[in-house]
């Protein structure tokens, strides 16, 4: 993220907008912006910094930084627009006040618009023919018409060969005025986004089977269209299946314009007043107001879905590593049978081989002796199986193994969306060049069971499979809003930065992919690190960069504990002193004594009552299980358990142990109406009852409820 700067002129502007849209105080909200300014990462404010912002959060901060960025726009184009006017001789102190005041990007190029230069236009063409003064006349309303006509006679010379014509000009001129009314754009934009319609209809290339068959003939309000429904419809537009208008009552607004705009010309040439005014609002105002408001919804939309897409990953980065057990990683496969890889307590790769216990081969016996070697030599304690291809055949395997074992080898599925980006990516080339993609592959699938977040952070969150309608958002705010995602998240954790990845230790505040590397490298040759000032010892690592990471860094078995806590280095003279303190009830006084913020106590006594806490122990482990889930003997009124996948707008994929995800309906979820399925289920949550409400096996498809449970 850039660092903030701004000068004396604008901080008292800036303050003032940031505290009228947000519950910052301006005293906070100046605190931010000079700690931005001077470099500080977010995650670094929002943790160490409590005390300087009123104890504002990491996504408080964020939502603070987009509206931080929207306030320089503003700013910026209020001075763009004010210079402009003035080299034209435009700005006049009325305007230059009317600039001054507004509080939106909008309202202020709504204003501007009217003095905006236009080239190639109807009505700068019949400016340029000299006609503005007919126009004038006419929208004066004055006149009767023919002596209206009879005044335009004077206009007919040069490029203007009829009365007619430069009637039509004046008209072009009227329309363009009119659509360029401030007050008339705020009206229509205004009943547009509050009344208008959606209507969507099918194109020339429809398909009546197709996945936009109940888009066919579809309308919704414009105020209400959910944003999955909206990015829905789009896209169809985009594949020339849908096409998608917004509609209003404009019969009804221009029989209201009629009545109080041209009320009181008493001239017969009013007709033509009226019929320039509903020109310009149909050939100009309501189709830029139409473009504006698709625009505003394409936005909603955008934040919506990536709204979701942020929260379904950090639901799954949260997720509680396994620890203390010697993991099997398995990438199912057919013909080339299934690849195996065994993973330590801590991570490290020990072993691969790979099986067939699958079709073609079906070679039950081989497979299950090559496990059991595995199982004995490694003292494996889980399994970990991939959901894609020939998933379902490779839990029937390892069920079929547990019958024999007395379930001593438990398995869990994980989603292997991502695996083989992963394996065939420059990370995993660098990790382990010797082993071959399918069995890198193992690898991440075990991975997500030992430490999800570890393992995950190396592959782009787009390949997780845990989106919604992310390639029809905006790409670049996508990767910009789930990069920052991960960077609270990681942070939010803590590293380990004795057994990290270059790839995590990216995301920890002052850090990035260089100095990452940079760590690594002098880990790989000085050894595990013992003090987290040895830090400094790193080449490029300088004092601000240790100033933003060390709090965010664990040292498990350091020279001190509290390197092993979250803990800012800058606070151990404090932390060491209440070690000593056996009353710590008091904070205020307690805080007041040892020359520290109230909120930074809060955080030091925390820690120090967890050293090494990590919070994602407090959620729900990983299930593992020793059989499986046939849908044939599946019916309506069945119950299953399951893990929750994904989860959209409308609805969540559960893996119940089949080969395709069971769905959750958002009206299936709660005996109470809910707006988001976010509000009842987490990615990653294991589900222990789940009612079947409808079985096709055919489709393979099952439907699923949690209303009566």
């Amino acid at each position: 993220m850039p660092h903030f700067k701004t000068n004396g002129r604008t901080m008292q502007q800036l303050i003032t907008l940031l505290a009228d849209k947000t519950t910052l105080k301006p005293s906070h909200i100046a605190n931010i912006l000079k700690l931005l300014d001077e470099g500080a990462t977010i995650p670094f404010i929002a943790r160490y910094r409590k005390d300087m912002t009123g104890g504002a959060s990491d996504e408080t901060l964020r939502e603070f930084h987009e509206l931080y960025l929207s306030a320089r726009r503003l700013l910026e184009r209020k001075e763009e627009i004010v210079k402009l006017l003035g080299e034209r001789g435009q700005l006049s102190q009325e305007l230059r006040t009317l600039v001054a005041g507004v509080q939106s990007i909008t309202e202020l190029e709504d204003i501007y618009r009217p003095y905006k230069e236009k080239r190639n236009t109807r009505a700068s063409a019949a400016m340029a023919k000299g006609l503005e003064p007919l126009a004038d006349r006419l929208e004066s309303g004055k006149m009767e018409l023919e002596a209206f006509r009879s005044y335009a006679r004077g206009f007919v010379k040069g490029d203007v060969k009829s009365v007619d014509e430069a009637i039509a000009g004046a008209q072009d001129i009227i329309a363009e005025r009119y659509s360029d009314s401030p007050k008339e754009r705020t009206i229509i934009r205004e009943m547009t986004l509050k009344y208008g319609t959606i209507e969507v209809k099918a194109a020339k290339g429809f398909d009546e089977k197709g996945v936009y068959r109940n888009y066919k003939s579809h309308s919704e309000r414009v105020a209400s269209i959910p944003s999955h429904r909206y990015l829905a419809v789009k896209r169809g537009e985009k594949e020339k299946e849908l096409t998608v208008r917004i509609t209003i009552d404009s019969e009804r607004y221009l029989s209201t314009l009629r009545r109080y705009r041209i009320r009181d010309h008493m001239g017969s040439s009013r007709e033509l007043l009226f019929d320039a005014y509903r020109d310009g609002f149909k050939r100009l105002l309501f189709p830029s107001i139409e473009r504006e408001v698709f625009a505003a919804l394409k936005e909603r939309s955008d934040l919506a879905a990536i709204g979701v897409f942020g929260k379904n990953l950090a639901q799954l980065f949260m997720t509680p590593p396994v620890t203390g057990k010697v993991l099997l990683g398995v990438d199912p496969g057919f013909k080339s049978g299934c690849k195996l890889a065994v993973i330590d307590e801590n991570g490290t790769y020990l072993d691969e081989s790979v099986i067939y216990p699958t079709p073609p081969r079906s070679d039950y016996e081989g497979s299950r002796r090559k496990v059991l070697d595995l199982v004995k030599k490694y003292d494996i304690g889980g399994v970990a199986i991939g959901n894609g291809t020939a998933s379902k055949e490779t839990q029937e395997f390892f069920a079929r193994l547990n019958g024999e074992l007395e379930s001593r080898l438990k398995y869990t599925v994980v989603s292997e969306a991502g695996a083989s980006v992963y394996s065939a990516s420059k990370v995993a080339a660098e990790e382990y060049p010797d082993l071959d993609v399918t069995v890198r592959g193992a690898i991440s699938i075990a991975g997500r069971v030992r430490d999800p977040m570890a393992t995950l952070v190396k592959i782009d969150p787009k390949s997780l499979g845990i989106g919604q309608y992310q390639h029809d958002v905006d790409q670049k705010l996508l990767e910009r809003k789930l990069h920052e995602g991960v960077e609270d998240l990681v942070n939010r954790v803590g590293v380990d930065i004795n057994s990290a990845s270059a790839s995590l230790l990216a995301f920890v505040a002052g850090v990035g992919p260089k100095l990452a590397k940079s760590i690594i490298d002098y880990r790989q040759s000085h050894g595990a690190f013992h003090a987290k000032k040895e830090l400094l010892k790193v080449k490029g690592l300088g004092a601000k960069a240790y100033e933003q990471m060390a709090g965010f860094i664990r040292i498990r078995e350091g020279e001190s504990m509290l390197d092993n806590t979250g803990i800012h280095p800058e606070s151990y003279g404090v932390a060491a002193k209440l070690q000593k303190r056996t009353d710590t009830s008091d904070i205020r006084s307690l805080a007041k004594e040892l020359e520290v913020g109230e909120e930074t106590l809060r955080d030091i006594l925390k820690e120090l009552a967890k050293p090494g806490f990590d919070p994602r122990s407090e959620l729900p482990a990983i299930p593992f299980k020793d059989d499986l889930t046939d849908i044939r003997e599946l019916r309506e009124g069945s119950i299953v358990s399951g893990v929750v996948r994904n989860i959209a707008d409308f609805g969540a994929f559960v893996d119940i142990g089949l080969k395709n995800d069971g769905f959750i309906h958002i009206s299936q979820m709660s005996a109470q109406r809910i707006a988001h399925p976010l509000e009842v289920l987490s990615v990653n949550q294991y589900l222990p009852q789940i009612e079947v409400t409808a079985v096709d096996i055919e489709k393979q498809k099952v439907g699923l409820s949690l209303k009566n449970l």
